[in-house]
């Protein structure tokens, strides 16, 4: 590790820091303040860390707009306990860099409009296209006080005018990092934003509409130091800040698409839903150094696709102006996904030409009478989520006969949402069935007897069995039994949907399956203590970028109710024959097993890089490639695909816990089948051939993996610590 000016850095930096001299080594490491287990420099020398102080905070305190029309902001960086923080990385270490942006809100728009511009001229059309973007050559003064003050280049002229209206909103953005390097941390970044009124006084004009939080939710919801939203080499953070240059004056020259904000992310999060792309459009953009981006293929991880428009549009987030999605539609932000549509001509618009968004309110209000009309509310309607559907609950109220060689009774209640009792006849193609299995130690290896080819449970439909009183209050008995032999903890969930009919009657009607909550229950069946089923992730999390599961016909929507099926021994076996894709059928039964599934799910696009690959034969042969799949959580520069982010799934740093001791899993895509619980995790995102060489090597066929020795919670190479950034 290499330490510019040692004695004379460490002497100056802990004076900067109020800090006598030559007491830093004796300070504790920050670990439990700004760093996290998932930081680098939480595990980083301790005199390190102390002399270092990883991260970067930007604070603008104040900006003005001269007669000359000259703006210049003030500014300070500190790091995140507050201590000053030298620019040039002299008098503390890591030299900082700062980009400015200043902009203004213009009457009644509902964008913001840059003063700072730049001009790209692409290699390929030989276009040029003028684009918001930071300042540059400006000056930047060093004050008494600790902070600096930069001086733009740029002049305030408003759009189409020379002088600017400074009564009207500004902001001003600003985006930097921190080079760590040489002190094997990287980079910190961070940006902030600054809202004023250059003539003095107050206005009625904001710009507040989606919560970088919200953002946060699927592209990183860690904590600490880098965790969060990055883009453009990770130094844009914020909504705010991306707001300002991410306008409808920003063009790609190189395709001609427009990056302003509610174009650009409802374009990216759309796909291949996109009307363009379906008829053989790609969506792309090409940016700095023409590297090329193509969204054609990213799927919004939300149920019901793009209609979930209060995903971003949270109306708890927080924003004041949350509703305006609602309130002022625009021909640029709803053209954006509806992309067939030209305005111009009224094609594709029910022949209604629009040369303004004046009219656009009229036609499409927030809510109308009836859901799927025209207003935005109900056309983005998802058909599982009407107010037509009465729904289903089922709640398992206790297990009889629960006991190793009996047959479980099971005493539920049926109704639905409004709590009103309901037979299955009274709906209209419903079923309900009980799935068992044990022990909750490890699922997989338990047989229901010779009749049951369901790997490690057995499911039963209960729909014309299950006997019901007037008030809801039904029972069901199963007719396998739990095995003579069995011990521990095992486990009964219920899966239970109809088909409800919406809009009878009507041209809008259509018909939709509507899935009941997986309820669980947990018992004892050799008179041991209850074990209920460990939990390494949680259906909150799921739900953060998938915000409800409805899977296999809507039917099978909680986390702990998947992990029954998709055990250590289940795989797509008994779909491969009946494959719609006549090359599925000569390849190898491909796991299903819960660890193994999800994490090569998510590994999607990046599976192809290391030569692997997932594809999935579902119902009725169906062919499931999840090579495209984009994870969308972002590293510290900005890219996505960031599986190391194990939080974004595991709760309580279960990731770092290893399966130690449970069932084996079958797997015969695998080059290794079966593999070890703690190798078949693994290796489903470290799928290349040293990879199982190394588990291999620390198997033994009587004791098992020796993963925990270096991996285990606590060991040099834990989880936690080699996925930290």
């Amino acid at each position: 590790m290499r330490i510019p000016s040692s004695v004379f850095a460490v002497g100056r930096y802990a004076l900067a820091l109020g800090v006598v001299a030559g007491s830093v080594a004796l300070m504790s490491a920050p670990k439990n303040t700004e760093f996290t287990a998932n930081d680098k420099a939480y595990y980083a020398d301790p005199n390190t860390v102390n002399f270092v102080r990883p991260g970067l905070v930007i604070t603008i305190q104040s900006a003005t707009i001269a007669a000359d029309n000259t703006i210049s902001v003030t500014y300070k960086l500190t790091d995140p306990n507050g201590g000053v923080l030298d620019r040039l990385g002299v008098q503390t270490p890591g030299a900082v860099s700062v980009s400015f942006v200043a902009a203004y809100l213009p009457k009644g728009a509902n964008e913001f409009w840059s003063y700072t511009t730049r001009v790209q001229t692409s290699p390929i059309t030989k276009v040029s296209a003028t684009q918001a973007g930071a300042d540059s050559g400006g000056t930047t003064t060093a004050n008494a006080d600790g902070t600096y003050t930069y001086k733009f280049v740029t002049k305030a002229a408003a759009k189409g005018a020379v002088l600017p209206d400074l009564s009207l909103l500004h902001r001003i953005a600003a985006y930097g990092s921190r080079n760590l390097s040489d002190f094997d941390l990287g980079s910190f970044y961070d940006d902030a934003w600054f809202d004023f009124v250059p003539s003095g006084g107050t206005t009625t004009q904001q710009h507040d509409v989606v919560k970088t939080a919200i953002c946060n939710a699927c592209h990183d919801s860690g904590t600490g130091l880098n965790h969060g939203l990055a883009a453009h080499g990770g130094s844009r953070r914020s909504i705010e800040v991306c707001v300002v240059c991410h306008t409808s004056q920003s063009i790609d020259p190189d395709t001609g698409n427009s990056v302003a904000m509610d174009v650009m992310v409802h374009k990216i999060h759309a796909g291949p839903s996109l009307p363009s792309v379906i008829a053989g459009k790609p969506y792309q953009i090409i940016g700095n150094s023409q590297s090329l981006h193509d969204y054609s293929s990213v799927g919004y991880p939300a149920t019901g696709s793009v209609l979930a428009c209060t995903t971003c549009h949270s109306q708890t987030a927080g924003a004041t102006q949350a509703k305006s999605y609602l309130t002022q539609p625009t021909r640029q932000a709803c053209g954006s996904c509806h992309d067939d549509v030209n305005f111009a001509t009224g094609l594709n618009h029910v022949n209604l030409p629009q040369v303004s968004d004046n009219q656009c309110a009229s036609c499409h209000p927030p809510t109308g009478e009836l859901e799927f009309d025209a207003s935005i509310t109900g056309a983005h309607t998802i058909a599982v989520n009407s107010k037509g559907i009465s729904g289903i609950a089922v709640k398992i109220l206790k297990v009889d006969n629960g006991v190793a060689g009996k047959a479980p009774l099971v005493s539920f209640t049926y109704k639905n949402l409004a709590g009103t009792p309901i037979l299955p006849s009274s709906l209209t193609s419903a079923s309900i069935s009980f799935v068992m299995a044990g022990p909750t130690s490890d699922y997989g290896y338990t047989s229901f007897g010779t009749d049951v080819t369901t790997p490690g449970y057995v499911s039963e439909t209960a729909t014309t069995a299950m006997k019901c009183g007037t008030d809801g209050t039904c029972t069901y008995q199963f007719i396998h039994a739990i095995p003579a032999a069995a011990k521990g903890t095992f486990a009964i969930g219920v899966q239970s949907r109809a088909t409800f009919t919406l809009m009878a009657g009507t041209a809008k009607q259509r018909t939709t399956t509507w899935g009941a909550k997986n309820d669980m229950f947990y018992f004892p069946v050799d008179g041991s203590a209850l074990q209920a089923r460990r939990v390494s992730v949680s259906q909150a999390k799921c739900e953060a970028c998938h915000v409800s599961f409805g899977l296999h016909g809507n039917q099978r929507n909680q986390v702990e109710f998947c992990l029954i099926c998709h055990n250590p021994s289940q795989g797509d076996q008994s779909q491969r024959p009946n494959a719609q894709v006549a090359a599925d059928k000569t390849q190898p039964t491909q796991s299903v097993n819960m660890p193994w599934m999800i994490h090569r799910i998510h590994m999607g696009e990046q599976l192809a890089e290391v030569g692997a690959s997932y594809t999935v034969v579902g119902n009725s042969g169906s062919h499931n490639d999840f090579s495209e799949v984009r994870y969308p959580v972002m590293g510290i520069s900005g890219s996505t695909g960031n599986v190391q982010r194990c939080y974004m799934c595991h709760v309580n740093g279960a990731e770092a816990v290893l399966p130690t001791g449970k069932n084996p899993v079958k797997n015969a895509s695998s080059p290794l089948d079966p593999a070890g619980a703690i190798t078949s995790a693994c290796t489903a995102c470290h799928p290349s051939i040293p990879a199982f060489a190394h588990a291999v090597s620390n198997t033994d066929t009587k004791f098992g993996e020796s993963c925990t020795i270096c991996h285990g919670t606590g060991a040099d190479f834990n989880a936690t610590k080699v996925h930290a950034q």
